[in-house]
């Protein structure tokens, strides 16, 4: 329960108190349907933590990694080691790294100014490691330095395997430390945060768009970072100014990339509204959301804007690509890599399953065509609040593979807890086919888990 203290003789804001506790009770709901989940709202300026759920738990950071990969970069620039003119060569590894990717070819080199751009729109695996291997010999060593430099600015539960958040089970972060991240990005390199509100590049004659939509939906919202692999669900960091005042928010364990930006909406505007009462002194909430504040550098900016942006590039404005449904691969790539299917040593799966109660009673939707295999195995699309979008993806799933799997089936399973969940699978195929279902999916630009459809 949220209880109201009157201060000053001031009667409480009864309007943003009910805000609040719905806030509250939205969260706690969210918390339970979602082990991934994780959230927190800093206030820039003072370091108080507005909102904070989950925010010292295990999280993988997906290409959030990609800020402290571009940390380590600024840093080089501003030694002087590095300038934003300088080719950096591409060798075959970082070409062979899968998309999200700029698709660079071994034997070519990309000026460190592009390098930065593809970090931070295209969200580049490929280009990452180029980066890694130029300022740390090899990925190995510059995912010790990665780590370090997160020990030094005070991330203490972070730990860095490679440059670009592809899975790896001891790949693991916090959104606490992804904070520290975001608010040390802003105040040490204030000259290079404007990249962060890029929504676009030039890369050889063509227009590279990103998919950080809130930069464009979310008013305010000035800068930094999207991120998704399976295994942590849909992150982004992101930074807003309203009246002044500057929040940082982090969210991790999005089921889709639209509902993680919907909640980061509404955690921010609800962040500005909690601090602008608090500035007032109408009020405080007894059951204060978190109570903390982040460790700042000692020159701590104020709420104005950190840097302003240059001059947009010239070319008309291009529909954002979705984060959920990347960039196709070419027919020539790498096939979906075995760590995405996950690890046994994965800290977080263990927690995940446990969400995930067996031998209930579900709802199956079936359409499509009528089994004619006995296939326990499965290719899982997506996860939905509403079953006619988890019903409509996994139709898209098996038009795509129409020729090759005759025999599957939509089936959208709902899971039992207390929020509405749906997940969209592909069914009735045997193990084999589901691993080329899936690899085929992912080149068309669909994610997707191979699953034992079984139970």
């Amino acid at each position: 329960m949220v209880t109201a203290i009157t201060i000053s003789g001031r009667r409480p804001a009864v309007t943003a108190l009910w805000l609040l506790a719905g806030l509250v009770m939205l969260l706690s709901t969210t918390a339970q349907a979602n082990p991934r989940y994780a959230a927190i709202v800093v206030d820039v300026e003072s370091g108080e933590v507005l909102h904070a759920a989950n925010a010292d738990e295990t999280r993988y950071p997906a290409s959030l990694t990609k800020m402290m990969t571009l940390y380590l970069l600024f840093e080089a620039l501003e030694g002087r080691s590095m300038s934003l003119d300088r080719p950096l060569p591409v060798s075959s590894y970082a070409a062979s790294r899968p998309a999200s990717k700029l698709y660079v070819k071994a034997g070519s080199s990309i000026p460190v100014e592009t390098a930065i751009q593809a970090l931070v729109i295209k969200s580049a695996n490929d280009v990452a490691v180029v980066v890694a291997e130029a300022l740390g010999g090899s990925e190995e060593h510059f995912a010790r330095m990665m780590t370090a430099k997160a020990r030094e600015l005070g991330m203490t539960r972070t730990t860095f395997r490679n440059p670009n958040g592809l899975p790896d089970a001891g790949q693991t972060t916090t959104v606490r430390d992804m904070a520290t991240l975001s608010l040390r990005l802003m105040q040490d390199f204030p000259q290079y945060y404007h990249y962060f509100s890029r929504t676009r590049f030039n890369w050889k004659g063509k227009t590279i768009t990103g998919h950080n939509r809130l930069l464009d939906n979310y008013p305010g919202a000035d800068g930094l970072k999207t991120g998704f692999i399976r295994a942590s669900g849909f992150n982004v960091a992101t930074s807003a100014v309203r009246n002044g005042r500057r929040l940082l928010s982090v969210v991790m364990g999005g089921f889709t990339a639209a509902s993680r930006d919907t909640h980061m909406a509404d955690l921010l505007d609800r962040g500005f509204v909690r601090a602008s009462l608090y500035d007032r002194g109408d009020w405080v909430a007894a059951a204060d959301f978190s109570g903390d504040y982040m460790r700042l550098p000692d020159a701590a900016p104020t709420a104005a804007p950190v840097a302003s942006p240059p001059t947009p590039d010239p070319e008309p404005a291009v529909q954002l690509a979705s984060l959920e449904a990347p960039e196709p691969r070419p027919s020539t790539s790498d096939p979906l890599p075995e760590a995405a299917q996950g690890s046994a040593n994965d800290p977080i799966r263990e927690l995940i399953a446990g969400s995930e109660p067996q031998g209930h009673a579900s709802t199956r939707t079936q359409q499509r065509l009528e089994p004619v295999g006995d296939g326990g195995w499965g290719v899982q699309v997506g996860a939905f609040s509403d079953p006619d979008n988890a019903r409509h993806l996994a139709g898209r799933a098996a038009d795509r593979l129409d020729r090759e799997l005759t025999n599957a089936r939509v089936d959208v399973l709902e899971v039992p807890g207390p929020q509405q969940l749906f997940r969209a699978r592909l069914v009735n195929l045997d193990e084999n086919q589901a691993q080329r279902a899936c690899r085929s999916l992912v080149q068309e630009g669909m994610d997707c888990m191979v699953i034992d459809a079984g139970f």
